[in-house]
């Protein structure tokens, strides 16, 4: 079945994107695989899409709000809308994931251009013109917690600025550009 496939090469994390229609909805159809004992994304919130997931092997561990959570094989997932939260697998088997985010709005966008930036740069250190750019370009939709949302509306636009007046964003052929952010294919179903 077709999907956008994303893989962080710092991580070994591996996003199987599908936005799924049943009965005229659309949800976003999300497998993802994290090996033992590596950090998934930084503490986020998606401002208009809930994310809900089922874990299928391993443990996932989770702040939610900052409530620790750990989801054992079997157990699911919620994050709600709004919800500040971060996941990891802390345990020594292969985490296996599978959920959706409704209603789409642009998630898989957002994540196609982000792993995008995170393979271009060394480990934790995506190049910081890109990833200025995604999460300003995507600031209405999704946010990145790693300072107060203030210093976020000053500085991102600031960069993305500096950026554009140095020709960073010249073209499609820089990580994360928005052309290149084709996101999941979609696929009709019986089975949602």
């Amino acid at each position: 079945m077709n999907a956008l496939i994303l893989q962080n090469r710092h991580t070994g994390e591996r996003l199987e994107l599908r936005r799924v229609t049943h009965d005229g909805q659309t949800r976003l159809a999300i497998r993802g695989t994290l090996p033992p004992h590596q950090q998934g994304p930084p503490l986020h919130v998606h401002f208009a899409e809930l994310e809900e997931g089922h874990v299928l092997t391993g443990t996932l561990h989770a702040v939610v709000d900052g409530r620790t959570l750990q989801i054992r094989a079997g157990g699911t997932a919620r994050f709600p809308i709004g919800s500040a939260h971060r996941w990891w697998n802390g345990g020594d088997d292969l985490l296996i994931v599978e959920g959706f985010a409704t209603p789409v709005i642009d998630l898989d966008r957002y994540l196609e251009s982000a792993f995008e930036v995170l393979n271009h740069g060394a480990p934790n250190r995506p190049p910081l013109f890109y990833i200025a750019h995604i999460a300003w370009r995507h600031r209405r939709t999704q946010g990145i917690l790693l300072m107060p949302r203030p210093i976020q509306n000053v500085m991102f636009p600031l960069i993305v600025l500096i950026g554009t007046v140095f020709g960073v964003y010249r073209g499609n052929d820089w990580p994360g550009a928005p052309a290149r952010s084709t996101g999941a294919p979609v696929v009709v179903s019986e089975d949602v």
